[in-house]
């Protein structure tokens, strides 16, 4: 009885101890699903906050560039501005200079008519041809400003043509890239439905000789099995048999050489006409 007890114990420890194990083994698999979860919620939550970063980085550099944008645009506009004015100011004093040198060339020419009235002809004259002087290097002076208008006009003018002509070229370039690749695809498509239409046409091929073989075997086994029964027969149905053997292998060269001539026909017209089918494709 001590014994039986002592087993009893055993067995119930052992029962204990596997259903503590088992109670032990729950609570660490629900500790390990709740930090599995909140494992998940800390990496989403951290993925979201980089997220949220990245986003306002953008948003701030996409602020920066814009705002650069601005201001190298406001800094070209007043360059240009600038430029502008200065090239104003220039044309003003120049008109300002020729006005005086206008007066002054008047007042000049006036004062060489009164001491050409008063002093010899010569002199005069001298004057008339440094007057004249004058007036051509004023012509050329405008010139020369119309010319450098006109030559900054033509450069850009040319720029813009430039620019124009690399536009199109870039577009051409991209359009022929296009065409090419639609080429190249449509090209492997071609060639796909090329192979698949050999393989189609050698497996019809092949399942009309194995047909045309197999009911050729079966009709020469029928033709066995008939001959044997005939042999047990009379001697006089064997030599009418024998007879009827000999006509009936005659017609079957005949229908052989006929079905095969007529095979022959029949395999020279697809082979034609796959032919014009590879050609047209």
């Amino acid at each position: 009885r001590c014994f039986y007890d002592q087993k009893i114990l055993q067995k119930s420890f052992g029962l204990w101890k596997e259903w503590q194990t088992v109670c032990r083994e729950r609570e660490l698999s629900l500790r390990a699903e709740s930090h599995y979860r909140h494992f998940l919620c800390g990496s989403i939550l951290h993925a979201w906050r980089a997220y949220v970063c990245q986003q306002q980085e953008k948003r701030n550099k996409y602020c920066v560039a814009e705002s650069h944008a601005k201001k190298q645009k406001l800094l070209r506009t007043w360059r240009c501005w600038l430029v502008y004015v200065g090239v104003q100011r220039t044309k003003r004093g120049m008109q300002s200079v020729a006005l005086a040198f206008r007066e002054r060339s008047c007042l000049r020419i006036s004062w060489a008519v009164w001491r050409r009235q008063h002093y010899q002809k010569h002199t005069g004259h001298k004057m008339n041809i440094l007057a004249l002087q004058h007036w051509a290097q004023s012509l050329q002076y405008r010139a020369w400003l119309q010319w450098r208008e006109l030559y900054l006009y033509s450069q850009n003018e040319k720029q813009k043509e430039s620019r124009a002509v690399t536009h199109h070229r870039r577009w051409e370039l991209q359009r022929c890239l296009r065409a090419w690749l639609g080429y190249l695809s449509l090209r492997r498509v071609k060639k796909h439905q090329n192979e698949l239409a050999q393989e189609l046409h050698q497996s019809r091929m092949l399942q009309r000789c194995f047909s045309d073989w197999r009911l050729l075997l079966e009709w020469k086994r029928r033709i066995h099995a008939h001959q044997k029964a005939l042999e047990k027969q009379t001697a006089l149905w064997t030599l009418f048999a024998h007879w009827k053997h000999y006509v009936l292998r005659v017609e079957e060269s005949q229908q052989c050489e006929m079905a095969e001539e007529h095979y022959r026909h029949h395999l020279l017209v697809l082979q034609k006409f796959w032919n014009r089918w590879k050609s047209r494709l």
